[in-house]
């Protein structure tokens, strides 16, 4: 509403101007105060204001899409979520349940009368997931399970009248246990577990409101598992695919429930009536997430190329009979990271980084098929990291995703040759402020490829000013990569007057299957990326608007590690934040969840002649000596990804020869921060030390 002094400041205007005269007299009331509302610049407190879109689902009518809505409840330092109903025609919004911790996976019966979802019950101290199930016609959602150990994965039976789901055992000595005497054997899992895991098997529980008191049946058992994930780690999706006429679960076996151990993976079929359990082809790992067609003829599911974990992830589609079937998405030489049968069975949507967007695509199981691949128009949106999409029964597809300028939001294409079209505008807030212009860079890598990356322009930005540069470094180069898309971090060192390079570089997983798999040879690991990002840097100090005095380097996870190699290697910085850094390639091998999986890295284990020198090489703790950056260290204490032990070495090394270096630790567990408080707090050290050194 108008203040007094601007209704005064009208009723002047009014009695003096004519109507254009008023007209233009208005707008220029209006204008000032709308270039004021776009010109504040992004501050650390806007963080709280972002609001999250996960996990869309489409109903089965096809006429609304449920979403999981995150917002930040700073007071007590959580994410508090909810289930919402967004009406596809209209963009309504409906809340579905209430705040309730640990929501996630929801999925709609067959047909649409109820919506199951995992959220957390019983008493604090040991209160785990369970199965809820909402009746869309009105009333309470029910709790369906009461696994002791919580429940990891459920699927619908396409009937709708049971659920399976994925739960691990209780330990077999659990009597002991409680008398104290909890000792366990230590396989190859990581340094912090206080148990040994335990397997992971599939029952059976009434889907029905009125019975989900009944006891739930176990169909398998065994000391194998089904394929686990570290508490933490994103799940990409449902590991259980139901056949449609009910009578088989296709799933990923795993040989133990070590994830150290996760490499020996293989998709099988187990028979419900029988009991029986085959094994899809002949191979004995590296096989994940097989999802049955819509005919229920044929499995599609997860293997890298040539089976080396070393190259990118591919789709394989076989007969449901067995076989290992036809490698589907070789040509399309992306690393794809997401497969859904679209409700034809003709093809799949498949998803994965590309350059410096996040794409869908449109792939025929026939590979001769007229139009073959096909990359869908998503616009300026980008999939969202997680790569949370969904397909309905009419082909439409639903997924969360945003824009250089706009944290996630829901959108939808009513079919592949549709434009999307967004449903919410929860982040508009954040969307309103001056962000900072962010374009794709290119540059020739010294390697032979060319290479990406993004840059952000600080607001106001003009060419013929000098300005500092802070390089962010992704993690998990064969899972992240560097895209167009809204990044809190990002605009905000912009604000602060820097220009922001993020490169993709040599591993990173958005350029094809070679420029992926060179990070792997010849003990490239560090030198490899080391030269591909000197070279991005050396091509944008050409653009001239580079204060090549004023450079930082920075990053988290892989980053992290990127980030302490460079500063041993190279002398241009003027600072550096080593977040969750891998900064000695042994530790990792030894002490982290992904363990001695890392062997695939590097030929073999550290603990053998043979290869010992390679993880030697490309550890950066090697190179410390060589350090003159004032370098902020960064980690969680209960970090199982990156030990904390690895920070610890390097800080040593640092301070012990003579370099300022500052070592911030959070009390907490986990890769990330969890919670919006340490979240916070790690993006206020990291840029307060590139504002005392850069500025």
């Amino acid at each position: 509403m108008a203040t007094d002094s601007t209704t005064r400041r009208l009723a002047l205007l009014f009695a003096r101007y004519t109507l254009l005269g008023i007209v233009a007299a208005v707008l220029s009331l209006v204008a000032p105060a709308q270039a004021n509302a776009q010109s504040r610049k992004i501050e650390l407190g806007d963080l709280q204001k972002i609001v999250s879109v996960t996990n869309p689902e489409i109903s089965p009518d096809g006429k609304s899409i449920v979403i999981i809505v995150s917002r930040v409840n700073w007071d007590e330092d959580r994410y508090d979520s909810q289930l919402v109903l967004v009406d596809i025609a209209t963009g309504a919004q409906r809340p579905l349940t209430n705040i309730r911790k640990g929501l996630s996976l929801p999925q709609w019966s067959p047909s649409g009368d109820r919506l199951a979802f995992l959220a957390e019950a019983g008493e604090e101290k040991k209160a785990a997931a369970q199965i809820f199930v909402l009746p869309m016609n009105g009333g309470e959602p029910q709790q369906i399970t009461s696994a002791p150990l919580g429940i990891e994965q459920f699927a619908w039976r396409p009937d709708g009248a049971f659920l399976a789901f994925v739960a691990a055992d209780e330990p077999l000595n659990k009597a002991e246990i409680e008398k104290h005497h909890d000792f366990f054997e230590v396989g190859d899992n990581d340094f912090l577990v206080t148990s040994a895991p335990t397997p992971s098997h599939i029952w059976l529980a009434s889907a029905s409101i009125g019975r989900s008191g009944e006891a739930a049946k176990r169909l398998t058992s065994g000391a194998w598992s089904l394929a686990k994930t570290p508490e933490g780690f994103f799940n990409p999706h449902p590991p259980l695919s139901w056949s449609p006429d009910g009578k088989q679960i296709c799933f990923t076996r795993q040989a133990d429930p070590h994830f150290g151990d996760s490499d020996q993976t293989v998709v099988e079929i187990l028979d419900i009536d029988s009991g029986q359990i085959r094994q899809l082809t002949k191979r004995t790992s590296f096989e994940s997430f097989g999802l049955f067609s819509p005919d229920g003829s044929k499995i599609a599911y997860w293997y890298p190329r040539d089976g080396d974990t070393n190259n990118e992830n591919e789709i394989f589609v076989a007969s449901s009979s067995g076989g290992e079937g036809i490698d589907l998405t070789r040509a399309l030489d992306r690393n794809v990271q997401r497969a859904i049968w679209m409700p034809d069975g003709k093809s799949l949507l498949v998803s994965g980084d590309d350059a410096t967007r996040r794409a869908i695509w449109i792939q025929p199981v026939d590979g001769s098929a007229s139009g073959s691949t096909r990359k869908l128009d998503l616009g300026d949106a980008n999939v969202y990291w997680d790569f949370s999409e969904a397909v309905g029964c009419d082909g439409s597809i639903a997924f969360t995703g945003t824009t250089p300028t706009q944290p996630t939001e829901l959108y939808y294409l009513a079919s592949t040759g549709a434009k999307p079209k967004r449903l919410t505008d929860f982040n508009h807030e954040i969307a309103a402020l001056d962000l900072g212009r962010m374009d794709t860079f290119e540059w020739k890598g010294p390697d032979g490829f060319g290479a990406d990356g993004t840059l952000v322009y600080p607001p106001n930005f003009s060419r013929d000013k000098k300005y500092p540069l802070v390089v962010d470094l992704h993690g998990a180069p064969q899972f992240l990569a560097s895209v167009t898309e809204f990044d809190f971090l990002l605009p905000l060192f912009a604000s602060h007057g820097y220009v922001v390079f993020a490169p993709n570089y040599l591993g990173t997983d958005n350029l094809g299957n070679q420029y992926e798999h060179a990070v792997f040879v010849n003990g490239n690991a560090g030198e490899g990326p080391g030269r591909d990002i000197m070279a991005g840097i050396a091509a944008l100090e050409k653009q001239g608007f580079i204060d090549e005095s004023r450079i930082g380097v920075s990053g988290w996870s892989w980053g992290g590690y990127m980030t302490s190699w460079l500063i041993g290697h190279y002398h241009i910085w003027k600072a550096a934040v080593a977040g969750a850094a891998v900064t000695s390639m042994t530790d990792w091998y030894n002490l982290t969840d992904v363990n001695v999986t890392e062997r695939f890295e590097f030929g073999g284990s550290p603990w053998k002649k043979e290869y010992a020198k390679a993880y030697e090489e490309q550890s950066a703790i090697t190179f410390a000596s060589a350090v003159t950056t004032p370098t902020l260290i960064l980690h969680n204490t209960g970090d199982a990804t990156v030990p904390i032990t690895s920070s610890y070495a390097f800080y040593h090394a640092l301070k012990d020869n003579g370099v300022t270096v500052k070592f911030i630790a959070f009390p907490i567990p986990g890769h990330d921060a969890g919670d919006p408080v340490h979240d916070s707090d790690t993006d206020r050290v990291w840029l307060e030390w590139f504002d005392q050194y850069l500025k």
